[in-house]
């Protein structure tokens, strides 16, 4: 275990320490204590889900024992040879929610038996530890490669968010922009599969040093309704094909809205057009995501509704399905219909 664990909130002492060494058989590291929650990354490699389930059960409940600490949160890792397959998940502007959709999108992903990861590849306007919840928490490293942070939702991230201070402008021109994102993906992925890549709005140089270096095996464009939105959309989907990376399919956020009080449907950004470019474009539609306050809510509070079961939770559910099968069909071979 590493003994250099330690993030912004409590110190590890040394019988925390010894006590989930013990109980990990040294295959825990990167502890971190914050307001009483206990987070660590637990490689089962070797393991099979009964192993699994039963190891962190009781790492769990080790932590648990010990006093001061209220929850344990652990990412399981497992060694693996190969590099996870990216999605990178794109938009031609700014503002159409692809930060929240990207983040719904994996824990959906998750929830369909994936191993998924995260990288916030938005190094000027990083958002993700916000939306997972995981802010003020700092990866540790082994060597040169970073270690990916935990959070609640079992998804291993990185974010610039994690590294720069709380509130700093991140002025970089694109060469360090670029090795920024580099420290974020060559990090140490084990156990994750399938790495969600939340890129910035537009087509600049992050995106291409991520098309250069790091070639997704498709991509998710979001984009609302209106005009305005869906001519900077086409922008990336071309991007893009240029760069011969597949488009997997398009989503229209903020598509409708429902009038809580008397439950009439308004479409203050237009209704279809992402659909509609979609067909024209000969590329799937994913999927609509309504407007509504619900969802703004939860993600600022960290909770994601792709978690839980309720409708404001559905439309990503069904995306993350959707985007399952193209992934699955890629692997296999077998037609996508």
């Amino acid at each position: 275990m590493s003994d250099g664990s330690r993030d912004a909130g409590q110190a590890i002492d040394a019988a925390l320490a010894e006590r989930m060494d013990m109980t990990a058989q040294g295959r825990a590291s990167g502890l971190r204590l914050r307001d009483g929650v206990l987070s660590l990354v637990l490689d089962v490699g070797g393991l099979d889900p009964a192993g699994r389930d039963a190891l962190a059960e009781k790492v769990t409940q080790a932590g648990r024992d010990h006093p001061g600490i209220t929850d344990v949160r652990i990412a399981m890792t497992a060694e693996r040879s190969a590099a996870p397959v990216i999605v990178a998940v794109g938009s031609g502007k700014g503002g159409v929610g692809k930060s929240t959709l990207a983040v719904n999108l994996a824990v959906a992903l998750k929830r369909l038996g994936k191993r998924v990861g995260m990288v916030d590849a938005d190094i000027y306007g990083p958002s993700l530890p916000r939306l997972l919840a995981s802010e003020g928490q700092r990866p540790e490293a082994e060597g040169k490669r970073l270690i990916p942070v935990p959070n609640a939702q079992g998804i291993p991230m990185l974010s610039m968010g994690h590294l720069a201070k709380p509130g700093q402008a991140i002025a970089w021109r694109g060469p360090m922009a670029g090795n920024a994102l580099g420290q974020l993906i060559d990090a140490d992925w084990r156990g994750t599969e399938l790495l969600i890549v939340d890129l910035p709005p537009g087509t600049g140089d992050v995106q291409l040093t991520m098309i250069q270096r790091y070639k997704p095996a498709g991509a998710v464009i979001v984009s609302t309704p209106q005009d305005l939105a869906l001519i900077d959309a086409a922008r990336a989907i071309s991007f893009f094909d240029q760069a011969k990376v597949p488009v997997i399919g398009m989503v229209e956020n903020m598509a409708g809205y429902v009038c809580p009080h008397c439950g009439e449907v308004s479409d203050p950004f237009g209704s279809g057009g992402a659909e509609a470019e979609a067909a024209a474009m000969g590329l799937a539609f994913l999927g609509r995501v309504p407007l509504d306050i619900a969802l703004r809510r939860a993600s600022d509070e960290g909770q994601p509704p792709a978690a839980g079961d309720d409708p404001v939770g559905a439309p990503f559910r069904a995306i993350a399905e959707r985007v399952a099968h193209w992934l699955d069909a890629q692997r296999t071979g077998a037609p996508i219909g």
